[in-house]
């Protein structure tokens, strides 16, 4: 396990969670490749592809989605081959709403891949709630 390896990945998760926190769906989306996959609790079922979730995002954006603030705590990044790695943390995010301003206390799974140009992609994503 290279150490360079794991910056850019550590690299690629964080530039991942900026996107997200500053609510910028066009920077965020290109974090992840077209055919990743996305598991989320409240989501009834697998979204297939990146463009599936775009349209799942909008969907949320429509009824009044916002992120407000997210933190990471208790990273990790396991190079599971050496062109794929596994970041976990747990994450807490604020949003609003149509019903208001709530705080989402939940772990993270991401599968990143690295490209043939040697960007790190992310491929799939689970969230789960917290315990």
């Amino acid at each position: 396990m290279s150490n360079d390896d794991i910056d850019h990945v550590q690299a690629a998760a964080t530039h991942l969670i900026e996107c997200f926190a500053a609510f910028d769906g066009d920077a965020y989306f290109a974090c992840f490749a077209p055919e990743a996959t996305f598991l989320f609790h409240p989501t009834n079922r697998l979204l297939g592809s990146r463009a599936e979730y775009e349209q799942e995002w909008a969907g949320w954006v429509d009824t009044g989605f916002e992120v407000v603030s997210c933190t990471t705590h208790d990273q990790r990044i396991d190079l599971v081959t050496p062109d794929v790695a596994v970041f976990t943390h747990r994450v807490l995010t604020t949003v609003s709403d149509a019903d208001g301003i709530h705080d989402l206390v939940e772990r993270e799974s991401i599968v990143f891949r690295r490209e043939l140009s040697g960007a790190w992609l992310a491929v799939h994503e689970h969230l789960s709630p917290m315990a």
